[in-house]
């Protein structure tokens, strides 16, 4: 395992911060780099300077050496209280990502376990994260199972005239 220091992102580390999500959004939607994101840039820039500021996004970075070798966030938010969510608070894991050259050695789980802290030290009762095939086998070893029962509204696959008459 490296000797990787694991280190919180603010709202100063703004530009760090957008170059590694674009290098993930880039690699997980296989985005070619002379492909302009412009608007998706934009988003994703409104998101960060909004939810940094109020506490709804925790952003970390994985250093080697004082090199950035890897990232990790969550958004945390909250939800109606339930026998499985009593307090309502979750945590969503995203843009745990890890560069090529440094994979299977122990970075991710690092991430993770850092995003995972940071979660409980707010009370989150509920922590969830979407897997790629590469990520399953590291959150499957960390305790993380596969859900069912879940499904994902695709607008662009919807008949525009179905909720007309409602």
């Amino acid at each position: 395992m490296m000797d990787v220091e694991i280190r919180q992102a603010s709202a100063d580390d703004l530009e760090l911060l957008m170059q590694w999500r674009m290098e993930v959004l880039r690699e997980v939607f296989s985005i070619p780099p002379d492909q302009t994101m412009t608007k998706l840039e934009a988003e994703n820039r409104h998101y960060y300077r909004e939810t940094l500021a109020n506490g709804g996004h925790i952003a970390c970075f994985a250093l080697l050496h004082g090199e950035i070798i890897g990232c990790g966030g969550m958004c945390l938010y909250q939800e109606m209280p339930s026998p499985d969510n009593l307090n309502g608070k979750c945590a969503y894991l995203m843009n745990i990502y890890t560069r090529p050259a440094f994979r299977s050695h122990g970075v991710g789980k690092r991430v993770v376990c850092w995003l995972i802290r940071q979660a409980k030290e707010k009370s989150v009762t509920k922590i969830y994260l979407e897997a790629s095939e590469a990520g399953r086998p590291l959150y499957r070893e960390m305790g993380f199972a596969d859900m069912t029962g879940y499904m994902k509204w695709k607008e662009d696959e919807t008949d525009p005239a179905l909720c007309k008459a409602y």
